[in-house]
């Protein structure tokens, strides 16, 4: 009997608009939820038979939420240098445990702290990962998730960082009175020559010693210098204490020469230091500059004189402060001013994200509907970029869940008189015996 159709139609129009209703409490409850992404119902057809008959059987109606990961929330700012927001695609990777088998989940929810032990956690409790870069800055990207670490920067308080690059900026003074004569290797070095211009730089070697380092300059015509690097000989296995040695030629416009095609000079390769108490080699890049421009060393009438300079390295003390760029790069800034590169954070995309599967903390696992992960920095290849001191607002719109709210009311009331009209046919189909 079709009766009996209509009054299930009406069961399913209950419970559908039922669930909708779960999903607009959902959106509702979680409006302030850092990432959250609402959830839409969408509706289709139940249908018992598609053919055209004489008589008709009701089916019904079912719910087909859906949520839409893919939509970009509002990027709010934060006062905490450590709550990160995606300025387009992708998730943070994210593992709920230190350990190495802990369930990797994927959020957009960047509200990321430093716990006890000084891991960065949202306020879900999930670990932020991240590649660790080595002492260079570098790390490389197997596309693995087993390559990532949870991120920790207090572990390196009271550790050293080597001196790895003396950057500067100077200017040299065209109209210096020229060196005449014959230039040897170390004549800086020993005293034979006075430079011109030099300063001296306090570099730290891979045990936290600290040595310093003289760079003189002396004219040896229009735009001809020759350059020295020279430390204490008895630190250092380098004959005198000379560590590099060579000219160094400007343009018309004051502008530096660094093209090997005109010349070579040991200034712009400056060897491995071997120190003499122990510690590691290492080698110290100078950064003087790039070929044809002012950035580095210059050349005008002006007096001789540091303009910049920048020397990393040192004894890492307290943190004072965490530094996250738009590239992902974690940066650790301490009380003595030094400052180190110290993870890299990925960035996860889907082809299919809105396919992902939710979990509870405002994340998500891949499913076969979202398709397999890809991590990359940000930026590349399709990942969005982050930003820090911002937050990533819900995505829930209140005015239209209040409007779902009354849209999903009216027709779950509607579905009731389905079933109460139906109710009374019925009760007229038994009175007919009487």
């Amino acid at each position: 009997m079709s009766l009996y159709s209509a009054l299930y139609a009406g069961v399913s129009g209950l419970s559908a608009e039922s669930f909708a209703m779960a999903a607009v409490a959902d959106n509702i409850t979680n409006i302030n939820t850092v990432g959250y992404k609402g959830t839409t119902t969408q509706f289709r057809t139940l249908v018992t038979d598609g053919g055209v008959k004489s008589s008709y059987s009701a089916g019904g109606v079912a719910a087909a939420p859906q949520s839409l990961i893919s939509k970009q929330g509002m990027l709010q700012a934060s006062g905490s240098s450590t709550d990160l927001g995606i300025e387009g695609n992708g998730f943070f990777v994210t593992r709920g445990g230190l350990e190495a088998n802990s369930d990797v989940a994927y959020t957009r929810a960047g509200s990321f702290k430093p716990d006890n032990s000084g891991y960065l956690r949202n306020a879900s409790g999930l670990y932020l990962m991240g590649w660790r870069l080595d002492a260079s800055g570098g790390f490389t990207n197997t596309g693995s998730l087993n390559a990532l670490e949870p991120v920790r920067v207090s572990d390196l308080t009271g550790s050293v960082a080597s001196t790895t690059k003396i950057d500067i900026s100077a200017n040299l003074q065209s109209t210096s009175t020229p060196f005449t004569g014959t230039y040897n290797r170390g004549d800086m070095a020993n005293g034979t020559v006075p430079p011109t211009f030099k300063r001296s730089f306090d570099v730290y070697d891979s045990q936290g010693g600290m040595h310093r380092l003289t760079m003189g300059f002396v004219r040896t015509g229009t735009n001809q210098w020759q350059a020295e690097v020279y430390g204490d000989p008895t630190e250092m296995t380098a004959p005198g204490g000379v560590l590099a040695s060579g000219p160094i030629q400007f343009n018309a416009d004051g502008s530096l020469i660094k093209d090997p095609a005109v010349y070579t000079s040991e200034m712009f390769d400056m060897p491995t230091i071997n120190w003499t108490n122990g510690s590691s080699s290492q080698k110290i890049n100078l950064g003087l500059g790039t070929n044809g421009t002012l950035s580095g060393l210059r050349q005008s009438v002006g007096d001789s004189a540091m303009i910049t300079s920048t020397v990393d390295g040192g004894m890492l003390g307290s943190i004072s402060s965490v530094q996250v760029s738009d590239t992902g790069v974690v940066s650790a800034a301490f009380a003595n001013g030094v400052t180190r590169d110290v993870f890299q954070l990925p960035i996860a995309t889907f082809s299919n994200p809105d396919g992902l599967t939710r979990l509870s903390g405002n994340a998500y696992i891949a499913s076969n509907d979202s398709g397999n992960v890809a991590i990359n920095k940000p930026g590349a290849l399709g990942a969005g970029d982050i930003r820090s001191s911002t937050l990533e607002a819900s995505t829930v719109d209140l005015a239209e869940e209040f409007s779902n709210m009354i849209r999903f009311q009216r027709a779950y009331s509607a579905s009731s008189k389905i079933i109460t009209t139906v109710d009374d046919m019925l009760q007229e189909v038994s009175n007919l015996k009487r």
